[in-house]
């Protein structure tokens, strides 16, 4: 799916066909003869549309004739678009590609990174100004990022909460999940971090006379620094957590069996002893008026004396 728009004032404009000064969302659906069309209409490498799409693509820049090429993972929640990922969170690249007349940007998956400017907005940005708005993507992207990990942080607790009291293996495998995304989002920060110093160093963007340009970007780096730090101490919490979680679980479970086996050696006190006052042979008090009453006193009597000795023993 292929959309043009244009800033009219402080609002968003679909056209129909490519103009000067323009964005160029390409998102999924794909139509690949669509792509190669607009590909040839604006002389962009195909390759660079194409790169885009794959999920897989790492985090990179490159430059072919007029054409810029930025292509930067971003975070989403993972709600069945990866089937065999059991990740919580998943991170899909998006690319940007910067020609003189107008930007488009490609996404393999629909992200909250470009929805959020398609839904808003940009009161601060014009299209033309192609620098400040690739900037605008990467502070957004960076936001996200932030944005996920606090959700990580809070689904840890609750998690937290819910292991110590389980026995089961629902909750670590959770856990399991959210380190996997961890993992993810540890790499592609660090791969993200990677690309944006690359440009501000090598000035890919146009940015030395631009001082305010400058400066936002400047503090992407830094929340993008600190992105990384909370995703790398994140995950060596949630390592940790496991770990003893683990044993938390197992020792619970421990303490049921315990239980389990106290309850079953009580109960078979009493069956004992009236096993045994049902054999055919002589037996104390058999003849006595009151022996089934007797024998159920001795049965409460010893039931009594091993549940008294378990407790003695912290057993129960």
């Amino acid at each position: 799916m292929i959309k043009i728009y244009k800033k009219s004032g402080d609002e968003l404009v679909l056209l129909q066909q490519p103009e000067s000064d323009c964005w160029i969302n390409i998102a999924p659906p794909f139509n690949m003869d669509q792509l190669e069309q607009l590909s040839k209409q604006l002389d962009v490498p195909f390759s660079f549309i194409v790169d885009c799409i794959d999920q897989y693509e790492r985090s990179r820049y490159e430059r072919q004739d007029d054409a810029k090429l930025i292509v930067i993972n971003t975070p989403i929640l993972n709600e069945g678009f990866d089937l065999e990922d059991e990740a919580t969170y998943i991170t899909i690249p998006v690319g940007i590609i910067i020609i003189p007349t107008m930007l488009l940007t490609v996404s393999s998956v629909n992200n909250p990174t470009i929805e959020w400017f398609e839904k808003n907005l940009m009161r601060h940005v014009q299209i033309e100004d192609k620098s400040l708005f690739v900037i605008k993507i990467f502070e957004r992207n960076v936001y996200y990022f932030l944005h996920y990990l606090r959700e990580i942080n809070k689904r840890i607790s609750q998690i937290e909460k819910e292991l110590n009291y389980s026995s089961r293996n629902q909750e670590l495998n959770k856990l399991l999940h959210l380190q996997k995304a961890l993992i993810y989002f540890v790499n592609d920060i660090r791969a993200n971090e990677m690309v944006l110093l690359k440009i501000q160093r090598t000035d890919f963007l146009n940015l030395a006379d631009a001082p305010n340009a400058q400066e936002i970007f400047q503090d992407i780096l830094i929340d993008n620094s600190q992105a990384l730090e909370m995703a790398n101490v994140y995950s060596n919490i949630l390592g940790n957590m496991m770990g003893a979680f683990g044993s938390i679980i197992s020792n619970n479970l421990g303490h049921v069996v315990n239980r389990l086996t106290a309850v079953t050696i009580a109960l078979m006190l009493p069956t004992l002893v009236a096993g045994i006052y049902g054999m055919n042979v002589d037996l104390p008090f058999q003849h006595h008026p009151h022996a089934f009453t007797i024998v159920i006193l001795i049965s409460v009597a010893v039931t009594f004396s091993f549940v008294f000795y378990f407790r003695k023993k912290r057993w129960l």
